[in-house]
């Protein structure tokens, strides 16, 4: 696999993720559902992190890739202190960290291989 392959979606997303933090409003005016939604959506977007680093380095410890997400989650919030309308919480930090935790465990489960008929 060439490193374009293997590197270009996690970097893809991290500039993504970076993209959306520079935004100043995200709200959708949906109130609670609002918070919750994002919420979601950050455990969403760090477990996805989480295992396109372990794809992109398949020969390390996942605790490397968890390791790359979360420390991006800290600068992602340090990041948003730094937008008019956002501002960083460490709260957001555990978030994107539970997210990372249920991409490993979503990751590690085992795979069933299945047999062709024959």
């Amino acid at each position: 696999m060439t490193g374009i392959a293997r590197f270009g979606p996690p970097v893809a997303l991290m500039g993504l993720i970076f993209f959306l933090s520079a935004q100043s409003d995200l709200s959708s005016g949906l109130g609670d559902w609002d918070v919750i939604l994002r919420k979601l959506a950050h455990m969403a977007e760090y477990g996805v992190l989480f295992v396109l680093w372990r794809r992109a380095l398949p020969h390390s410890s996942p605790w490397v890739a968890a390791a790359i997400a979360v420390g991006y989650a800290c600068t992602d919030e340090l990041h948003q202190t730094t937008v008019r309308g956002r501002h960083g919480t460490p709260v957001d930090v555990v978030v994107d960290s539970a997210g990372v935790v249920a991409g490993w465990v979503i990751g590690a489960r085992p795979r069933r291989r299945f047999r062709t008929p024959g």
